[in-house]
């Protein structure tokens, strides 16, 4: 008998979550014994994973990407497994690792108890486990999160809207040791390959290969983007010109003042400095 606690946010994605309860009862299986919890504030779900993961031998999340995040980042070097019920609207680690997204086959994987052991990784006094960056991305997920309507067709207007005033950055990299100074319109470090919906900006990344893919682009015009968004969606955006790809254990990034970045799509700001480490197979995750 496996003991599975459920954290369910009930405000993530597109609503999805809200038939969870009925489909457990339908498809959960006899040899696991499950519990429910319900996530009332920001962060929340970390706490209850902190609080309860000794009791559990996996913590599902039901929700999206940030909430995923949290959970994940919570049983980092635990022995408790983490599952994903994909209920968000990008959904990006869950793609990754071809987690299904409808809810009845999600179930269906936690029933299986698959468990594989995966990277993560640091950055300042926080984790991460899919994709974080700054630049463009960073600018539409603080955006994004105040937003009224969730989606993917709200990405895109707030993409096409702030495109056209958006300026690139000049930043101080360090990559393994090797300084670079560069300007950027994004810089992203993947641990796994994908934004969500399937926009592939690290199309080569492994989430147990013991490094951290980074990814920067140059600004490129409007006319452009639709080529962009193509090479995006067929895992070929590093053979762009205006891509450059590195892998590294660890990484600084180093700008004057306030740093827009996200966190597998949740928005956050840093100052002056960013510290990213790998962190080499700490996290169980049924896949």
């Amino acid at each position: 008998m496996k003991k599975v606690l459920y954290i369910i946010n009930p405000i993530s994605g597109v609503g999805r979550q809200k038939i969870i309860e009925k489909m457990l009862v339908k498809y959960s299986a006899k040899n696991i014994n499950y519990t429910i919890k319900y996530t009332e504030y920001a962060k929340h779900a970390i706490e209850l994973t902190k609080q309860y993961s000794a009791n559990f031998d996996a913590i599902v999340v039901v929700g999206g990407d940030g909430s995923v995040n949290e959970v994940g980042q919570a049983l980092i070097n635990s022995n408790t497994a983490f599952g994903i019920i994909p209920t968000g609207s990008g959904n990006g680690l869950a793609r990754h690792l071809q987690i299904p997204l409808k809810i009845k086959d999600a179930i269906l994987n936690i029933n299986n108890f698959n468990v594989l052991t995966i990277d993560t990784a640091s950055i300042n006094n926080t984790f991460f486990i899919n994709v974080a960056g700054i630049g463009f991305d960073a600018l539409i997920a603080h955006k994004f999160a105040k937003y009224g309507k969730r989606g993917f067709s709200s990405y895109i207007k707030i993409t096409s809207k702030e495109f056209k005033k958006y300026k690139s950055q000049k930043i101080n990299l360090t990559i393994d040791e090797n300084k670079i100074n560069d300007e950027v319109f994004l810089l992203s470090i993947a641990n796994g390959s994908q934004f969500g919906n399937n926009a592939y900006i690290a199309p080569t990344a492994s989430m147990n290969d013991g490094k951290l893919n980074i990814t920067t682009l140059k600004k490129f015009p409007l006319i452009s983007a639709p080529k962009l968004a193509y090479k995006l969606f067929t895992k070929k955006i590093d053979k762009l010109k205006i891509a450059k790809s590195y892998k590294a254990k660890s990484i600084i990034i180093e700008q004057n003042g306030k740093i827009l970045a996200h966190i597998d799509g949740e928005p956050v700001v840093f100052s002056d400095k960013i510290e990213i480490n790998i962190i080499p197979h700490s996290l169980k995750i049924i896949i």
